[in-house]
């Protein structure tokens, strides 16, 4: 007798021109294969996903509905294909996976439309609860399933057990070695996914690495692995990277990865494997692994044609770094700066403005901080966030059991978190998780952070804007010129006008 299938579906996150290939779904396709039939729905590529979800479903029997959900903008479309399809198919489990249900589990869950929460990795968990889910029975609006006990030994799983909440252990993390290779073919034509960018006009996404060792108090990523970190191997990376340029035509190509320089010698491997594949390249990265490398490293890095790195440089003092637990100094991102630059490299320099200690003094300080990095190296780029705490897990705790990350209240005297999906939505939630906003800055502080990052932008328009037409590049920076250099950013409303009808793009709210 046929299994029936999984639907493994990614509801709408951002608009079409920043689209990318649903890396987290392809791992659990790839999980699936040879196990469960399934089928992949991408709804940043689909604008009728919840009816052809619905047509999928009423086709053949499904064995559960999964979901990816980012926190922010895809929890709304996760709610409406959720809901629409408990409402057509009450006896069907719907998971939800990805960082929201992992830093917000008890919210997740609090819905009629959520079943299953799966926290962190989800190859495995799916794995092991598709294998449960017959003895468990179908879900009802108070449990789960007819029969939780059947689901209590799958790790990382939260479900609902007769009105309470259960949380199954964490599931240790493992290695993207032990994994099977993401199977691109189940997405169909692979065109629409391999986007223009300023390193090439078809550019490919792979994550090589999963977690990171550092817990920086602002980082979803510390929240969700727990200090853990798990490198791919440079033949792994090397065959993937292969794979997409010779089979699919990429011209170049973006790691996903949390932080891809894990140390100088981990990374050795993987830049030479990087020249070996010859395509222009995007990561992730810390400045003290970058400030900390030999002058040998980063003529390997030249050659593998690194073209930009993403660096969180994050704030202007040391103490302000020290608070956030960062891990690195000041002086790390000035000579990873320097560094960059004596190689041909653009670091694009995150920072994280409006802590709750000295908000105004901070954000003043960042903006000097950012004035001298642009005269060091002036194509550096810049992304300008507002602070937010995410949940931490209490110290001392490990990544294989409980205590879950947690977060009670936004801030020192911050409102309660939202306790179900449909609060997350909120606007102010939405600000909140993208780091756009926070309750302890006044309406002057949030005026000049925006007038700022309008001067800046349009003063050093982003090399990522590969739309953008060099007389429209140049229009921008001849107008912001006075303003960046005499420091009158505020009410810029020549600038936003120009800028809005270039369509200039804004890397903070898309990424390459």
């Amino acid at each position: 007798m046929a299994r029936p299938h999984v639907l493994l579906v990614n509801p709408r996150a951002c608009s079409r021109r920043a689209v990318r290939m649903p890396l987290s779904l392809l791992a659990l396709g790839a999980a699936l294969e040879g196990r469960h039939p399934y089928r992949i729905l991408d709804g940043n590529l689909d604008p009728r996903l919840i009816d052809n979800t619905l047509g999928a479903l009423a086709e053949a029997p499904a064995a559960a509905l999964a979901l990816t959900v980012m926190p922010g903008p895809q929890v709304a479309p996760a709610i409406a294909l959720s809901a629409a399809v408990r409402a057509a198919h009450p006896r069907l489990p719907i998971v939800w996976g990805g960082y929201f249900p992992t830093l917000y589990p008890e919210a997740a869950i609090n819905a009629p439309y959520v079943d299953y929460v799966v926290r962190g990795q989800g190859e495995d968990a799916l794995l092991e609860l598709l294998a449960a889910l017959p003895d468990a029975g179908p879900p009802s609006p108070a449990a789960s399933a007819r029969d939780p006990r059947a689901v209590r030994g799958v790790r990382g799983l939260t479900f609902k057990d007769g009105g309470a909440v259960r949380h199954n252990p964490d599931r240790p993390l493992r290695p993207p070695d032990e994994l099977p290779p993401l199977p691109y073919d189940r997405l169909g034509d692979l065109a629409p996914y391999l986007r223009p960018s300023f390193m090439g006009r078809r550019t490919a996404v792979h994550q090589a690495a999963i977690g990171c060792r550092y817990r920086c108090t602002f980082c979803g990523v510390a929240s969700m692995w727990n200090g853990s970190t798990r490198l791919q191997g440079a033949g792994r990376l090397l065959a993937a990277g292969r794979t997409l340029k010779e089979r699919y035509g990429a011209d170049a190509l973006q790691l996903y990865d949390h932080n891809f320089f894990d140390r100088e010698a981990t990374s050795l491997p993987l830049i030479e494997a990087l020249a070996a594949l010859g395509l222009p390249w995007w990561c992730y990265a810390r400045a003290d692994a970058l400030a900390g490398f030999s002058t040998n490293t980063w003529r390997r890095l030249e050659r593998s044609r690194l073209r930009m790195v993403y660096v969180g440089a994050e704030t202007a003092s040391d103490e302000a770094l020290k608070r956030m637990r960062k891990g690195s100094r000041v002086e790390h991102t000035f000579e990873a700066v320097r560094r960059c630059r004596a190689h041909g490299v653009i670091p694009e320099l995150s920072f994280i403005l409006g802590g709750p200690e000295d908000p105004a003094g901070e954000i003043e300080r960042t903006f000097r901080l950012i004035k001298r990095l642009k005269a060091l190296h002036p194509e550096c780029e810049v992304v300008l966030y507002l602070y937010s705490p995410t949940p931490q897990r209490r110290p001392g705790a490990r990544s294989t059991g409980l205590p879950l990350p947690s977060l009670e209240r936004y801030g020192p005297q911050g409102p309660p978190l939202p306790t179900t999906p449909e609060e997350w939505t909120e606007k102010r939630w939405v600000d909140f998780v993208c780091h756009r906003d926070a309750p302890w800055l006044d309406r002057h502080l949030r005026r000049r952070v925006r007038d700022f990052a309008t001067v800046l932008g349009c003063r050093f328009p982003t090399v990522q804007d590969a739309s953008l037409p060099p007389w429209g590049r140049a229009l921008l920076k001849t107008l912001a010129s006075w303003r960046y250099w005499s420091g009158v950013y505020r009410n810029p409303r020549e600038l936003r006008l120009v800028a809005d009808w270039l369509a200039l793009r804004r890397p903070q709210d898309e990424s390459l």
